[in-house]
């Protein structure tokens, strides 16, 4: 496949700068409604935690359930063709949860605003995966990434300022998150190319497979394998569970950490969602600086990925754990600068090496399905602990077991198949 552009280089560059955007979106709105539980619950007479948590599990539910299809349909259709009409469904999503009277039509806006973000992990890490240079791909997924930990944290900072204090009702700030998706639609009509097929290479960019680029004097054609093989490999089958395990923990953070802060260590509701965005602000450095040194000690990728893991628990477990003000927030930096968006750049490049180009999107959505499958349980879930426990603790120790005994079995599965071995 061949892409119509006048200057390669600077077409990559731009669409790392979209897809950046794109996220930072898709965030803002993600997180605005966590630290303002309190207010959406007065707001339709009062509440479960575990009912507040369905607003999240309903969002990830429509959000997963178009991982794979939306996969296939962008290998099939087209990037740019999928991405567009998924946006305007993001759209209304969250237009009906802003015009919503009653918590079920809040649920049901939640689900269609998942559907319409569904697409874009696959279009996103496939346009890396395809066009970024190999040796620019984890940092230049780690600039993508980024787009995350900012729409988070202006999304967390802004609710909690401007709902909390009483500037904006909650429902303003979703219609004003709704302007910036239309915004973003028109970016990518503009700016993002149609694929197409060329016959003239001096207009074009040659695209190779992630494994043919990492090394142009050792590269040798692969034998195509059926989808099915291709994605049951066993280190695809690490990848899931290792996804898995991370984003149990980071949905965790993003859906309950505002409220677990302001009502079990005593921090101030218009406080809360600064001390939350720390992890996301310290993510940005973070992600920046190991993805550059997996870039530099590229075998050395698993063993990143390991100690990265281990070191967000860890550092999860003292923010739990301290009664401290002052220790929960160097805990919760910390974990930013170790965690979920620090690793995940690595761990998408590494799984890159085993990814057909012709599916790229497919295999990045069954990844994702399997990572996001866990933010479809955990925001319900840990409402009902908090709910049965009165303590949000239990089910964040919860998740550090989980995380930990992810690791394990990632470490297990790549040391039997001798890729841990090859990266030493």
């Amino acid at each position: 496949m061949k892409l119509l552009v006048s200057s390669p280089l600077l077409y990559w560059k731009k669409l790392i700068f979209i897809l950046t955007a794109g996220w930072a979106i898709i965030f803002v709105y993600r997180a605005l409604l966590v630290p303002i539980y309190p207010v959406i619950s007065q707001y339709f007479g009062g509440v479960t935690n575990a009912q507040l948590g369905y607003i999240s599990s309903c969002y990830f539910l429509g959000y997963v359930c178009m991982q794979i299809p939306s996969g296939l349909l962008v290998d099939k259709v087209g990037r740019k063709q999928i991405l567009i009409p998924s946006f305007m469904i993001f759209a209304v999503g969250a237009a009906t949860v802003a015009l919503s009277s009653s918590l079920f039509t809040v649920y049901v806006g939640s689900l269609i605003a998942g559907i319409g973000c569904g697409t874009f992990y696959g279009v996103a890490y496939s346009f890396t995966a395809q066009y970024v240079p190999a040796s620019k791909k984890s940092l230049a997924t780690a600039i993508v990434n980024s787009g995350i930990a900012i729409g988070s944290s202006f999304g967390l900072i802004s609710s909690s300022f401007l709902v909390g204090r009483g500037f904006l009702p909650w429902q303003y700030l979703i219609m004003i998150v709704i302007g910036f998706i239309l915004i973003m639609m028109f970016i990518f009509h503009r700016f993002i190319l149609s694929e197409i097929k060329l016959s003239n290479e001096s207009t074009s960019v040659d695209t190779k497979s992630p494994a043919e680029l990492t090394s142009t004097a050792s590269a040798t054609p692969q034998v195509e394998m059926s989808l099915l093989r291709s994605l049951c490999r066993p280190q695809m089958i690490a990848a899931y569970i290792l996804y898995f395990s991370t984003l149990y923990t980071y949905y965790l953070i993003d859906t309950w950490l505002p409220n677990f802060l302001e009502v079990e260590k005593g921090v101030k509701a218009t406080s809360v969602g600064f001390m939350s965005s720390l992890a996301f602000f310290s993510a940005i450095p973070g992600a920046l600086f190991f993805s550059y040194i997996a870039d530099v000690f590229f075998k050395k990728k698993i063993q990143i990925i390991i100690a990265l893991e281990v070191l967000a628990a860890l550092c999860l477990f003292m923010a739990v754990y301290s009664v401290n003000t002052t220790v929960i927030a160097i805990s919760i930096i910390a974990y930013g600068f170790f965690g979920k968006l620090v690793v995940e750049p690595i761990i998408i490049a590494w799984l890159g090496q085993f990814a057909s180009l012709k599916r790229l999107a497919t295999t990045y959505g069954v990844f994702n399905f399997f990572g996001m499958s866990s933010a479809v349980i955990v925001p319900s879930l840990t409402g009902y602990i908090s709910d049965i426990m009165h303590s949000k603790s239990y089910a964040f120790y919860l998740a550090i077991t989980i995380t930990l005994t992810g690791t394990l079995i990632f470490y297990l599965i790549t040391k039997s198949t001798g890729d841990l071995k090859k990266s030493n």
